[in-house]
């Protein structure tokens, strides 16, 4: 039995019953997305834990708690309340019906890790020791230990930091809660900062990879936060295009942003044996296609360019032969043609 559960059933009992009196185990099930058995024995559960749930049988009967009962969070800061639901992220709120999916079956936006450094900040730790010790003492043991049921390591195994750095991080969370437009500081590969005014709409997460979405003169955009270099609230207030979703938003924004890194298709042949190296390079990239004489098979790769998908497959050497387009082969030809030079014959 799961103590967030439980939790999730006591506050929709007070939120329902505030409004419409007594639940039925039904519309708890509906609810939490659980089986009219599980929503009964967790009523059960909450009443024998002491929580003053009750239950009137019969018709027009159902579950409420005595007297109007409340579950109290005393002692939360506005910016410990910030902190809380920007780590929770939108998955932490079920939207009924909501039967929208990303193309290239990729996850749902909404049940992405959120920006880096969110989880260690002090405000967050204060806020959820708050929340802990304002829980029924019956559920404290597994909220605590839940608490220490994972670790995440950001480095992989090179060693090297795959959380990028995001200095500043609570600026642009302040500026997305309250509404304020920024004057914004960014740095794109290669290129000086430059300085721009954006509408801060929301804050997204890629592979680990934190975003600020924010509308601007040139429509909604998307800025990685560890190329931000400022941010300056102008006291203006954001103006929100009408309708304006962030799930929705981002999902359209990943699909331009992917469709641009798989722009162009590479087709080949290589080695069978090859196969595993491929799938390591290249993931979802990859298509194999039929079986080829002596061991080889056909494939396909996509990528941003026929030019970096050749200079990807260069290191394969012989195993694989590129067939289509003539860019790809044109750029191996380069490749073999300048290493030749740079180390003469093997």
């Amino acid at each position: 039995m799961r103590a967030d559960r439980l939790v999730a059933t006591l506050l929709f009992l007070q939120a329902r019953g505030q409004a419409h009196g007594r639940v039925t185990a039904a519309e708890v099930a509906a609810e939490l997305e659980v089986s009219e058995r599980t929503a009964r024995r967790d009523l059960e559960a909450l009443a024998s834990a002491g929580v003053p749930v009750y239950s009137q049988p019969g018709r027009g009967g159902g579950w409420s708690l005595v007297g109007g009962a409340r579950t109290d969070l005393t002692g939360l800061t506005a910016g410990e309340i910030r902190a809380l639901f920007l780590v929770a992220g939108p998955s932490s709120v079920h939207v009924a019906g909501d039967s929208t999916s990303p193309s290239r079956s990729s996850p749902t936006p909404g049940s992405s890790p959120p920006p880096p450094g969110l989880s260690t900040t002090p405000e967050l730790r204060t806020a959820l020791r708050k929340l802990v010790r304002a829980l029924p003492a019956t559920f404290r043991p597994g909220a605590e230990a839940a608490s220490k049921a994972g670790v995440t390591d950001s480095t992989d195994w090179s060693r090297s930091t795959v959380t990028a750095s995001t200095p500043h991080l609570d600026a642009l969370q302040r500026a997305v809660v309250d509404g304020i437009q920024i004057r914004l500081g960014y740095a794109r590969p290669g290129k000086p900062a430059g300085e721009r005014t954006v509408h801060p709409l929301g804050l997204a997460s890629k592979a680990g990879v934190g975003y600020l979405v924010a509308d601007t003169d040139h429509g909604l955009r998307t800025f990685r936060l560890s190329r931000v270099t400022s941010v300056e609230p102008t006291g203006d207030p954001v103006v929100r295009p009408e309708g304006f979703d962030l799930a929705t938003a981002w999902r359209s924004l990943a699909t331009r942003m992917e469709d641009r890194m798989l722009a162009a298709t590479v087709r080949g042949r290589a080695e069978r044996s090859a196969e595993p190296v491929l799938e390591g390079l290249f993931g979802g990239r990859l298509r194999t296609g039929r079986s080829l004489p002596d061991g080889w098979m056909e494939i396909e790769v996509d990528g941003p360019s026929p030019e970096v998908v050749a200079a990807q497959l260069a290191g394969l050497g012989a195993r694989v032969e590129v067939l289509d387009p003539p860019q790809a082969r044109e750029r191996l030809a380069r490749l073999a043609a300048e290493l030749a030079a740079t180390y003469g014959p093997p």
